[in-house]
C-alpha cells in the first residue's frame, strides 16, 4: 500500500513583532557572530600559545640557574648592576649562593619583560585577527546584504527589481535564484490583481451611480409624498456611504495592502460615527452603549478606519447578552499610539477559539457562517484594515463573558 505523506507542520510563530520599531542599537547579526567567532578563536589560540610560551621558558630559565657552570674558590667577583650585592668577604659558598639569587633575579626580569612584550603582541594580533575575521564575514555575507537590500526595495512595492547574483554556483546563489523566481511570479500574481481591480471598479460604481441618479431624480419631484421623500433621502445617504466604502476598499486593493493618501483622522470622531450608525439595533437589542472618548488622531482614510469601528461595534451589539448587556468604546492615546478598545458583555469565548474569529467567512463554534448576523468578513476587514494603516488589531476575552477588542494605530 503506497504510504501517505508526512504531515506538513508550520513554521513557529515569531515571538517579536516585525512591525514594532523599537530595535536594538546592536543587533546579532550573522555577520557580527561571525567575526566574534574568528576574533574569539584566534584570541583563544593567542592565549594558549602565550601560556605555553611563558611555562616553558619559566622552566628552562629555573632548570639553567638551579645550578652554577662555575664555583667560585679563589679571587675577587664584582657586581655589575645595583640589584645584585655581592659580600666583600666571604667564604666560597656564600659567594656561590649570592651568585645563584642574583641570577635568579635576572631571570624573573627577563620573564616579566617577556610577558610585557607577549601581551603587547597578543593585543596586537587580536586587533588583527578581529578586523581580518570582520572582513572575511563581510566578504562571505556580502551576497546575503545584496539579497536583504532587494528584498528592502520589493517590500516597498517594487516588484521589479532583481538580485540576480554573480558568482559560483553555491548555496547563496541557489538562494538568489530562487528569490528572484518568487519576486517573478509574485509581479504576474499582483499584476493580474491591479487588472482585475481596475476592471471591478468600474462594475462596483456603476450600479451606486444609477442608484444615486435615480433617488435624486425622485427627490427633485414636489410632489412626491412626505414619506417617500424620507425614505428616498435615507436610501441616498445609504447609497452615498457604499460610495465611500467602494472608494476606500478599491484604494486599499490598488496600493496592495498599504494606504498611500493619509489625512488625519481623529479616532474618537470616527468611533462616535459608528456608534451612531449602531444606536438603533444597540436599542432594539436592549444593550447600553456607553464609553469616553478621548481624542486620538492618527494619519490614514477616514472611511477605512470607520469601518474598523463599525464592524467592531456592530459585532459587539449582535454578539451580547439578552438582558443588560452594554458595550463600552473608549479612544485614547498611549506610548506614540492611537487606542481604540472595544469591549462588550457576551458568552464566555474561549482563548483557542479568538484567532478564528479573523479569519473570512468563520466564526466562533462553527466552521462556516451560516446565521443571520452577518457574512463573517468583518473582522477580516478590519484587521485588513488595520494592518494597512500599520497598526494592529487584537482580541482578547473577557473575564465573565464577551471581548476586549483593542486597536492599535500609530500617531
Amino acid at each position: 500500500m503506497p504510504q501517505s505523506p508526512a504531515p506538513v507542520h508550520a513554521p513557529p510563530k515569531p515571538t517579536w513583532d516585525p512591525r514594532d520599531p523599537v530595535r536594538p542599537l546592536l543587533r546579532p547579526t550573522i555577520r557580527i557572530r561571525l567575526t566574534l567567532l574568528y576574533g574569539g578563536m584566534f584570541l583563544i589560540a593567542g592565549i594558549l600559545l602565550l601560556a605555553i610560551i611563558y611555562l616553558f621558558t619559566a622552566q628552562a630559565l629555573r632548570d639553567s640557574t638551579s645550578e652554577l657552570p662555575f664555583k667560585v674558590v679563589t679571587g675577587t667577583v664584582t657586581a655589575t648592576t645595583d640589584w645584585c650585592r655581592l659580600p666583600d668577604k666571604s667564604t666560597g659558598e656564600q659567594l656561590n649562593n649570592a651568585v645563584s639569587m642574583c641570577l635568579r633575579h635576572q631571570s624573573d626580569l627577563a620573564l616579566d619583560d617577556l610577558l610585557r612584550r607577549s601581551l603587547f603582541a597578543l593585543l596586537g594580533l587580536s586587533i588583527i585577527a578581529f578586523a581580518f575575521g570582520y572582513a572575511m564575514a563581510g566578504r562571505v555575507l556580502s551576497p546575503l546584504g545584496r539579497i536583504t537590500r532587494t528584498a528592502r526595495q520589493v517590500a516597498g512595492s517594487d516588484l521589479s527589481r532583481r538580485i540576480e547574483l554573480d558568482g559560483p554556483d553555491d548555496e547563496l546563489k541557489e538562494l538568489a535564484d530562487t528569490f528572484d523566481d518568487m519576486l517573478g511570479r509574485l509581479e504576474r500574481a499582483f499584476s493580474a490583481q491591479q487588472r482585475f481591480v481596475a476592471n471591478a471598479s468600474h462594475e462596483l460604481r456603476t450600479p451606486l451611480a444609477i442608484n444615486r441618479t435615480l433617488l435624486e431624480v425622485q427627490l427633485s419631484d414636489p410632489g412626491a409624498p412626505m414619506e417617500l421623500q424620507q425614505l428616498g433621502k435615507t436610501l441616498l445617504a445609504t447609497n452615498e456611504r457604499s460610495e465611500q466604502l467602494v472608494e476606500g476598499l478599491l484604494l486599499l486593493a490598488r496600493s496592495d495592502n498599504e494606504i498611500v493618501e493619509r489625512k488625519p483622522v481623529d479616532l474618537a470622531e470616527v468611533a462616535s460615527r459608528a456608534v451612531d450608525q449602531v444606536h438603533a439595533e444597540a436599542e432594539a437589542k436592549g444593550v447600553e452603549c456607553r464609553g469616553e472618548r478621548a481624542p486620538a488622531v492618527v494619519q490614514g482614510n477616514g472611511v477605512l478606519l470607520e469601518r474598523i469601528a463599525l464592524n467592531l461595534v456592530q459585532n459587539a451589539v449582535r454578539y451580547n447578552i439578552p438582558e443588560g448587556g452594554w458595550v463600552e468604546v473608549t479612544t485614547e492615546t498611549r506610548n506614540g499610539e492611537a487606542v481604540l478598545l472595544v469591549t462588550n458583555t457576551g458568552p464566555v469565548v474561549p482563548a483557542y477559539e479568538i484567532d478564528n474569529i479573523f479569519e473570512p467567512f468563520r466564526r466562533l463554534r462553527q466552521d462556516r457562517t451560516g446565521s443571520d448576523k452577518g457574512v463573517g468578513l468583518g473582522l477580516s476587514i478590519a484587521r485588513s484594515v488595520a494592518r494597512a494603516h500599520g497598526g494592529r488589531i487584537i482580541a482578547e476575552p473577557r473575564e465573565g463573558g464577551g471581548l476586549v477588542m483593542r486597536v492599535t494605530l500609530p500617531i
